[in-house]
């Protein structure tokens, strides 16, 4: 088997692949032989070294990613859900960056019909956080009015989606004009591109009142605004700091971090309270034991994709070969929908 292995924090350099034996599944375990692996930013952040969780969990050397699809090669005692040949997605507290992986079963679950493999490996993860966000976490109601951030990428593309089927009225921004079809797609009400028209000047000419909700990854250049824009009883679900983060050169900037987290905003309790507004926020990678969560997700997720309430992102392929270029395209900001990696 072979796999991406990050032997320490760096560029596209350190993005190695390499040959190893294919692992044999323990008890309660599945060996999947992988068709596709999803591409996160977070995986970015990983090979920065500044993935918290990363240091916590695993260390160096480091394979990243969390999503894959494919197919089971093997079967740990005691496994009894699956059978060699299923078509299967599987989550991984990193390591999807691989031919072949070995995962606990009950983070595996059965591919839905009518999607490809990469279709499949693309959903997970932004659809997961897309639904913890608006279900676990901000609870919309009908007619609630919600701006979403970045509404073209995976997570925002899925926000939207999300927030359609909670009868929500969705205004999405973009970063480009290129990327203003495909939030249009994702079923925005109103789509904003920041880049040729005034970002809070439209966003309140469609909320005069603020937001119920507001869905933010940017980080510092745009949460100070987000929570000014909320409604009372608004919510600022936070998810990201993508604006801290370099777009180029694949190493990070240590002045525009250290200026980035200076200028962060701090929420105060006692502002929070006479403003009556809520700042929520997670990390998906430190809930990977919250199991319960997962199957909920995904009986959701099997029965949106059912009805035909949700689509799988636009994918994007890469070899697992040109996994930098993979990287270097989603750090840039101009990538729209979903990359994957095809062993």
């Amino acid at each position: 088997m072979h796999k991406v292995v990050i032997p320490k924090a760096g560029s596209y350099d350190q993005l190695q692949i390499k040959e190893f034996e294919v692992p044999v599944p323990g008890p309660g375990q599945v060996l999947i032989e992988t068709r596709a692996a999803g591409v996160n930013y977070a995986d970015v952040v990983v090979r920065m070294g500044l993935y918290k969780s990363a240091k916590e969990f695993v260390g160096w050397p480091i394979t990243p990613g969390f999503e894959v699809s494919g197919v089971v090669t093997g079967l740990g005692e005691g496994v009894v859900d699956f059978q060699l040949g299923d078509e299967v997605v599987g989550l991984t507290l990193f390591g999807g960056y691989s031919s072949h992986i070995v995962t606990e079963s009950r983070y595996v679950y059965h591919k839905p019909r009518g999607l490809s493999f990469a279709e499949a490996a693309a959903m997970p993860a932004v659809f997961m956080t897309a639904w913890f966000a608006l279900f676990e976490l901000a609870h919309p109601r009908p007619g609630s009015k919600i701006l979403v951030h970045s509404a073209a990428g995976g997570v925002g593309a899925s926000l939207v989606q999300l927030a359609k089927i909670a009868g929500s009225e969705v205004v999405g921004v973009v970063g480009g004009t290129h990327k203003v079809e495909a939030a249009r797609a994702a079923g925005c009400d109103l789509v904003i591109d920041k880049s040729t028209q005034d970002l809070w000047a439209e966003a309140r000419s469609f909320a005069p009142e603020g937001y119920d909700v507001i869905l933010d990854a940017n980080g510092v250049e745009t949460l100070g605004q987000s929570y000014a824009h909320l409604r009372r009883a608004g919510k600022l679900v936070i998810y990201g700091f993508a604006t801290m983060m370099p777009k180029k050169g694949g190493k990070p900037n240590w002045f525009k971090l250290v200026s980035g987290w200076l200028r962060t905003p701090r929420y105060n309790p006692l502002n929070l309270t006479t403003d009556s507004k809520s700042v929520l926020a997670f990390n998906l990678s430190f809930l990977f034991d919250r199991t319960d969560l997962l199957e909920l997700f995904v009986a959701d997720l099997h029965q949106w994709l059912s009805e035909g309430s949700i689509v799988a992102p636009l994918v994007t392929e890469y070899p697992l070969a040109e996994v930098a270029r993979a990287h270097a395209d989603i750090e840039s900001g101009r990538t729209v929908g979903k990359l994957v990696l095809i062993p």
